[in-house]
This record gives C-alpha cells, sequence and structure tokens, in this order.
C-alpha cells in the first residue's frame, strides 16, 4: 500500500510553463511519476515537455483521467488555481506555492468543505512514495522504499529524516510534507490517521515546528488511539529565543501556545517518543522498533 498516491496516480501541472513548474515537471518525470498534462490559461492545445496543455483543469482530467494536480502558480493566483482544481474533482491536490495571502486561503477552506478534494500546502515540499511517484520539489535521491511513514511541517528537516532513515536502512513507505502556513488543508492528525492504518508503515516520524496547535491536535488524537506503531517525534525551533519573530507565517506562538516546551510535553503525555536531537531520529527510531 500507499498514502495519497502510487506508480498509478496520474498528474496535472497547473503553472508547468512557468520557470518552477518547468523544472519540478521535469524532475517529477524523471523520477518516474505520470505526469499526464500542464494547465496554462491561453495555452491550450499546445505541447509542453512534450505533453498537451489545457486551459481548464476540468478539461486536462476529462482528456487524460488526472487525479492529482500539482500547483506552481505565483500567490497572487495559488487560490483560485487550487478552487479549480477542487471543482474539477481532483482528488489530490499539492499547492508548493509560498506566500498565498491568509485570507485567500480562508476562502479555499470553505471550497473545501464536503468537497471530494485532498489539499496538500500551501508552502508544502510536496509528497512522495519513493520508486512510485513524487509530487513536488523533494529530492527523489534521499528517498528509498522502506517502512517508515513522515509527516512534516518544517521542508528542510524532512529532507535531513528522509536521508537518515535510508542511510539507516529503514527508508520511507511515505514522506508528507503539510506546509507550515496557518490557513492549509491536510493537518498532522489527518496523515497520521493515513499512515497508522496502512499496512506498509511501521512506524511513524512526526517533524513539528514552534507555532500553531498541529502539534498539540496531534498529542490528542494520539493520546485517544493509543497506536501499536511506533511515533517518533522531534520540534524544530527549540533554541528560538523567546519572542524572536521566525520565517514561517505558522511559526507564530501566542497566548502560552505553541512554544517548543508546551508542544514536547503535549507528544511526551501522549506517548510519543522524542528524539534527543534532529539528528537522532532515525536511531530513536531503529530503536523503537
Amino acid at each position: 500500500m500507499s498514502v495519497l498516491v502510487s506508480s498509478e496516480t496520474r498528474v496535472v501541472f497547473q503553472g508547468m510553463t512557468g520557470t518552477q513548474g518547468t523544472f519540478f515537471a521535469d524532475q517529477a518525470m524523471a523520477y518516474g511519476t505520470r505526469v499526464v498534462a500542464g494547465v496554462t490559461p491561453g495555452r491550450g492545445g499546445t505541447r509542453h515537455l512534450h505533453l498537451p496543455m489545457y486551459d481548464r483543469v476540468a478539461d486536462a482530467v476529462e482528456a487524460t483521467g488526472a487525479d492529482a494536480c500539482a500547483v506552481f502558480v505565483p500567490p497572487a493566483n495559488a487560490a483560485d488555481a487550487i478552487i479549480e482544481a477542487v471543482l474539477a474533482r481532483v482528488p489530490l491536490v499539492v499547492c508548493v506555492t509560498e506566500g498565498v495571502p491568509v485570507l485567500d486561503m480562508v476562502r479555499v477552506r470553505r471550497v473545501l468543505e464536503g468537497s471530494a478534494t485532498c489539499l496538500l500546502g500551501p508552502n508544502t515540499p510536496g509528497i512522495i512514495v519513493p520508486g512510485q511517484c513524487k509530487i513536488g520539489v523533494m529530492p527523489g535521491h534521499i528517498h528509498t522504499p522502506g517502512r517508515i511513514g513522515i509527516v512534516s511541517r518544517a521542508s528542510t528537516l524532512t529532507y535531513e529524516v528522509a536521508a537518515q532513515t535510508t542511510a539507516a536502512g529503514l527508508g520511507q513507505s511515505t514522506v508528507i510534507g503539510i506546509g507550515a502556513d496557518p490557513v492549509h488543508g491536510l493537518g498532522f492528525v489527518d496523515c497520521l490517521e493515513l499512515l497508522l492504518a496502512d499496512d506498509r508503515t511501521e512506524g511513524v516520524v512526526l517533524v513539528g515546528e514552534i507555532g500553531g496547535q498541529e502539534e498539540e491536535q496531534a498529542a490528542q488524537y494520539l493520546s485517544r488511539v493509543s497506536p501499536s506503531k511506533p511515533v517518533i517525534g522531534v520540534i524544530a525551533g527549540i533554541s528560538a529565543p523567546p519572542g524572536r519573530r521566525m520565517g514561517h507565517a505558522g511559526a507564530i506562538i501566542a497566548g502560552g501556545i505553541g512554544d517548543a516546551t508546551s508542544k514536547l510535553s503535549a507528544l511526551r503525555d501522549a506517548g510519543v517518543i522524542l528524539a534527543e536531537s534532529p539528528a537522532r531520529v532515525a536511531a530513536t527510531m531503529a530503536a523503537a522498533l
């Protein structure tokens, strides 16, 4: 099994004719992902990267049977691009775009309610099932098929954990970046439900960071379900100076909620095994298994 995507997933790229869309669509195809089309208004009927281009997502879905959409569209237009994919009933939308206005994402969340679409992002590195499908900006070469699921808010630390689990011979079943923005699609709880139910996943790494309440919500969920699989946790930003403005829009600490101490305490109380440092995640997982 795999989570959300597989070797059969058919992907359409919104904004594929842009510099970033071109580069990462080409990288996805080189990895083996089944990219079937691109969408750029005004470019319908042409070809790019030897693939057909369409003016609308709905047209691309109808022609190719695409069931996933990668959004490489500038921030001002990203919400409209996501909504277009939702209205086209694309099962999975991965929005890599950083800097999408919060009010735009509030509008997206309203459209998502009751829809058939799962959204990852915005501001996500994407999702990868090693050896099968890569949607986003994750470097494919550090991943290898295996048994550890990774779900993360911190993009670069995701790559560190993936590289560690590869080096340790554990590999990854599915790696998911949920994005670091305050208003986004799938969260930790959604992804934990998927990974804990996946037969191929034998252990889960949760990579959190300061700000927001995602980790605390994950802790509440894990306390309720008491998973039989080990869950390893690590929080980025433990040494961040109090009151310092951080780079991620989601890294907001307010009202005594969202700091590293509260997150670590909540996860520990929920039975999560905390790695001593980001460099010890794979070793901690290997010991737990």
